[in-house]
Order: structure tokens, then sequence, then C-alpha cells
């Protein structure tokens, strides 16, 4: 008996493992991952995707980035971690100014993986422990980008944010958050201009389209069990949906005439 119950207590752990391994294979909305590039490459590739936005003439973009390979994705996930990046003008060690583009994330708090907190960075920390130096855009149309910009320099943009993060976090609902989830809030408050959440979500449940979460439910439960990113508590159905940058991509190409997507590699 005893022999038997160490059987199932390892068989358990090795379970967890790849539970743990699979639900950081999506995740990487934090500011601690390990640099997998040469410095030099991660700040070219960064200057280029500011080159890109600057020839656009953006004034604010939906930036994703790769923090895990393709091949450790689930279905229909291509990127681990969306922000908005603003024209800004940036102000160096030297005191000087340069013109040039913050980004505006939701990240997990790296002592507490479970909440996340607002933090601006630049495109090179934004990129700097990406697994693959692949980049979504989304441009969304210049009426857009001027409510956006309205939205992020204003209150509503803090009072949007969840601080209980899940990594499966439901986009139709309140109490969980991600970043991808935030980003979807913020375009919903700029798009009805409107910071009430309940009118946000109200209109997010009619127009916007989740992404279905193609996980074997098995490891989604023991994920929740034991991984403190991971909740299921706000799901409301089966299987768990989330927000994508592909899906708010397809959502705005619908309903935002003038919006458009690319993608940028070295």
């Amino acid at each position: 008996m005893k022999t038997r119950l160490i059987q199932i207590l390892f068989l358990l752990l090795f379970i967890l493992s790849h539970v743990s391994s699979h639900a950081a294979s999506f995740s990487s909305s934090s500011t601690n991952s390990k640099p997998q590039f040469p410095a030099e490459q991660i700040i070219g590739f960064s200057k280029k995707i500011e080159q890109q936005l600057a020839q656009e003439g953006v004034r604010v973009a939906i930036i994703a980035r790769m923090g895990r390979p393709l091949s450790e994705m689930p279905e229909g996930m291509h990127f681990t971690h969306v922000a908005f990046a603003v024209y800004s003008s940036i102000q160096l060690a030297d005191g000087s100014s340069v013109p040039g583009y913050a980004i505006y994330n939701l990240y997990q708090k790296n002592d507490r993986p479970d909440l996340s907190e607002l933090v601006q960075d630049f495109p090179v920390d934004f990129f700097s422990g990406v697994a693959q130096l692949e980049a979504g855009i989304l441009i969304p149309s210049p009426e857009l980008q001027q409510r956006l910009l309205t939205v992020i320099s204003s209150p509503t943009y803090a009072s949007l944010h969840q601080p209980h993060y899940s990594l499966i976090a439901n986009p139709y609902t309140l109490g969980l958050q991600n970043c991808t989830e935030f980003v979807l809030d913020v375009v919903n408050a700029a798009i009805y201009q409107t910071s009430d959440i309940k009118i946000i979500k109200a209109n997010t449940r009619v127009y916007f389209k989740a992404q279905t979460v193609n996980v074997n439910p098995f490891k989604i439960m023991l994920g929740s069990l034991f991984s403190a990113e991971v909740s299921t508590s706000d799901q409301q159905g089966k299987p768990p949906v989330t927000a994508t940058f592909e899906k708010i991509a397809e959502y705005l190409q619908t309903y935002d005439k003038g919006s458009k997507v690319l993608s940028v590699i070295p």
C-alpha cells in the first residue's frame, strides 16, 4: 500500500511538472525572463520595430511578443504578451529628450505571479526575454489611436486594471485579468468612450469572440490547483476562453475600419 502511494505521488509530481511547464509556455507576462539572444541583436530588432511604427505614422499600436517557442503554444495562440506602444518624448539619462515609443504593460509581479501591476518600459525591455524575434503589431485607425491616447493618459487607464492575475482569464467577466484582457478593456474603453467597466464588459460579450483554450482539461484543473498564475474561477463554461492578440486583431479589423496587422521579423 505504501509503495502504491509513493508511485501515485511521483506520478502526480511528474504531471505537475508538465502542467507548470505548459502553463509557463503561454504566460511570459513578466519582466524577469532571461535573454535568449545577444544584446546587440535585441537592440537591433527593437530599433527595427520603432522604425516600422514611425514609418506607419503610428501614435498608438498594440504590440505582441513571443515569450515561448511556437511549438509550445496551445492551438490558436502565437504570442505570449501584449501591450501598447505609445509615441512619446523619452527622457535620457543626461536629461535630454528624444522621440520614441514607450511600452505600456500589464506584468505579473515577480514574487507574486497571481498578481499584476502596470509597468512602463521600452522596446528593448519588451523584447529582451523573447524565445523568437518576431513581433505582432496591430495598428488601429487614426481615430481610434486618438481615443486610445486619451484613455491611456487619463485615470481610466489605471482604473481598468484588475490586479488579480490568471493566465487564462476570461475576458467576459470581472475579478481576474491577464495582459491581453487588459489591452482589450482599454481598447473598448476607447471605442465606447466610457470608463464604466460594466458597459465595457457588456459590449465585449456581444461583439468580441474569445479564443478557446485548447489544453487538456485535466492539465488545466491541476494547473489551477498547483500554479498561482492559473485560475478557472472566472470561467463560466467548458472549455475555458481567453483573449489573444489574434482575436483582438480580428475584432478591430471587423469593427475598426482602417486598422491593420503587421508581422515583423529581423
